[in-house]
């Protein structure tokens, strides 16, 4: 492995300077940062799980660069995906646990965060992400290079060296984005259809089938692939067709607690209050449990880390190489960095955090830093798992923080921003591993990288405020509208430690499936976020799974399955972008009261939406089936 780390040739040669950090590279980073960070805000609020943004951008930005600016560097393409794919993490970050300071200003019980606070949170955590991760770049990507697959910092680095067809490609993600944005606006917007459909049994009380007929959930379900999808849509139809029916059969006239009204009254408004009631704290058990298991599955991995992290930081500091492919930020500046923002987060009101809460954001900070490094550069971004450390984090921080004195509505807000803090930086530094490995193979610029990486979390922490106060504004966190899963999960786990009222029984029952999954071997995560999400939701993505099944069925060579793939990918981001952008705008027009004005005085019947969602998911096969005749 040694031999073949030291034969490795990056594709632009270290002796060798190209254009990288420019202003043209910045400004379209800045602007996708900004783009995708509120996409993935609103998705993740959504569907309980954020995408990679690094392909589309660094797709976007070859577009850009090279077709429209007739400009051709791959270092500055590089450098565009490394600015913008921060954004999708500093929302996942974000969205995770944020939303929980609305819930409890909305119950009254504290004042709305200020857009200031929201972005110091998402600023410290982000840096923070950043400069933890810069001390295992040597560890990680440089020794385990042919060891760690790094899945999507190797994949992006193969669509900018593919960079020929960057003009291609670039416009199978727009035309992704135009069509789903036409589609959302006017299934949402114009209400010509509805975007979600169901039907609730009469004769079989508690259950109902439904779907969510969106693009960007068709989009998750083909990114996410058939398995993960069918795990996700496994735990929907657990929840409500199985323990739901159970609890309408079986509680009728009981009044069980946390409702204040009998089961029987609860379902008058449909089953879905039985979900908002109950169902909600038995994915929560499932959910933390699922994280914990992860942990603990990955302490090997994390005792390995450590011990080479601190192995190439002794190497470094002999050593006087100083080749462009390996100069990394100074080491001291990084420990000074690390220490202002521990001291500013103890100092500053507000941070309702004392010096152990700043303690705790720095030793778990580097501890879930190197965790989430190694974990995406084994099983990629979209698999890492973020909200399971973020809630390891929680249940520590909150105890510390009661046991010290830290206590009410005080404890609580400051175990959520320290959660908030921690769950950035594992989400930055995740994407900062798949970046430098696309920089590695490439021939990037170490810290030019890395000074990008902080620039697109300044660019998204100053935006991501904005965002989270207009989907609070126009629809509300906690509802079906955006039901911000982890976040109503972080708020009840925390309010439960605190102030000892959790439903502990329904959150055992959870904590016992998500056992009972993994004795099966089935991945936890995804079967319990799809056992805490509305079965629609589930539904909807299991659908774009689906069109995966068949794209990967299609006979063909390796080389053109894969082109088929790759274009369904493309296609799917682009739907993504296109119907967050547009779930802001929308937002925008909730916020500004002239949502109502743009309704259609006609609407289609459910059946309506039905033929549409088919049709799009038709017509995402049609394009990447069309990958064969490019060929």
């Amino acid at each position: 492995m040694d031999n073949n780390k030291k034969e490795f040739k990056p594709y632009i040669p270290a002796d060798k300077v190209v254009p990288e950090f420019t202003v043209t590279a910045l400004l379209i980073g800045i602007l996708l940062a900004i783009v995708f960070g509120a996409a993935n805000a609103y998705l993740g609020l959504l569907v309980g799980m954020t995408v990679s943004a690094s392909i589309p951008a660094a797709v976007i930005s070859m577009g850009i660069i090279r077709v429209i600016l007739r400009k051709d560097s791959i270092l500055e393409n590089n450098m565009v995906q490394t600015i913008g794919s921060a954004g999708e993490s500093v929302a996942a970050g974000a969205i995770f646990t944020l939303p929980a300071l609305f819930l409890w200003a909305e119950e009254g019980k504290i004042a709305f965060p200020s857009i200031l606070s929201i972005a110091m949170i998402a600023l410290f955590g982000g840096i923070l992400g950043v400069c933890f991760m810069v001390p295992l770049r040597q560890a990680l990507i440089v020794e385990e290079h042919g060891t760690l697959p790094f899945p999507e910092g190797t994949a992006c680095a193969e669509v900018l060296l593919a960079g020929e067809e960057g003009g291609s490609k670039a416009g199978t993600v727009f035309a992704g984005l135009g069509i789903a944005a036409v589609y959302k606006f006017f299934a949402d917007g114009m209400q010509l259809f509805p975007s979600e459909i169901g039907h609730a049994f009469k004769n079989y009380s508690g259950a109902q089938i439904g779907m969510q007929v969106l693009p960007a959930l068709g989009g998750v379900g083909y990114i996410c692939g058939p398995k993960i999808s069918s795990y996700m849509f496994a735990g929907g139809t657990l929840s409500w067709f199985v323990l739901m029916p159970m609890i309408a059969l079986f509680g009728g006239d009981a009044t069980i607690f946390p409702a204040s009204v009998t089961v029987n009254e609860l379902l008058v408004d449909g089953p879905s209050a039985l979900w908002a009631n109950y169902i909600k704290y038995i994915g929560a058990g499932a959910v933390a449990t699922g994280g914990i298991i992860s942990l603990i599955k990955s302490l090997p991995l994390i005792v390995r880390t450590f011990k080479q992290a601190i192995g190439s930081m002794k190497k470094n500091a002999g050593s006087s190489n100083q080749l462009r492919t390996e100069q990394d930020l100074p080491f001291p500046l990084l420990i000074g960095v690390i220490l202002v923002i521990a001291v500013l987060i103890w100092i500053l009101p507000i941070f309702p955090v004392n010096l152990v809460g700043a303690l705790i954001i720095v030793v778990f900070g580097f501890f879930f830093a190197t965790v989430s490094s190694r974990m995406v550069g084994l099983i990629g971004s979209s698999n890492n798992p973020v909200s399971g450390m973020t809630i390891a984090t929680l249940l520590f921080a909150t105890v510390i923080l009661k046991v010290t004195g830290t206590t009410g509505l005080t404890g609580m807000v400051g175990a959520i921003s320290i959660g908030g803090i921690i769950c950035i930086v594992a989400a930055i530094a995740g994407d900062a591993s798949q970046d430098l490995k696309t920089g590695f193979i490439v021939g990037a610029t170490p810290s030019k990288q890395q000074v990008g990486e902080i620039i697109g979390v300044v660019a998204s922490s100053a935006a991501i405020g904005f965002v989270l106060y207009l989907l609070n504004e126009a629809w509300g966190y906690g509802t079906e509208k955006i039901p911000a899963a982890q976040a109503t999960m972080m708020k009840m786990l925390v309010e439960g430690i605190m102030n000892e009222e959790l439903p502990w029984a329904m959150i055992l029952i959870g904590v016992f499936i998500a056992i009972v999954v993994e004795i099966l071997k089935m991945p936890v995560m995804p079967f319990a976020v799809g056992m805490y999400l509305p079965f629609s939701l589930s539904a909807g993505i299991m659908a774009g799974g689906v069109v995966r099944i068949f794209v990967e069925k299609k006979k063909g060579t390796e080389a053109e399955k894969k082109a088929r793939t790759d274009r369904g990918l493309l296609f799917t981001s682009g739907m993504i972008a296109g119907e967050g952008i547009i779930g802001i705008l929308l937002a925008v027009f909730a916020v500004v009261k002239i949502d109502s004005k743009i309704i259609l005085p006609f609407h289609l019947p459910q059946v309506g939406s039905l033929v549409l969602y088919i049709a799009l998911l038709v017509l995402l096969y049609v394009v990447c089936m069309k990958a064969d005749k490019e060929k």
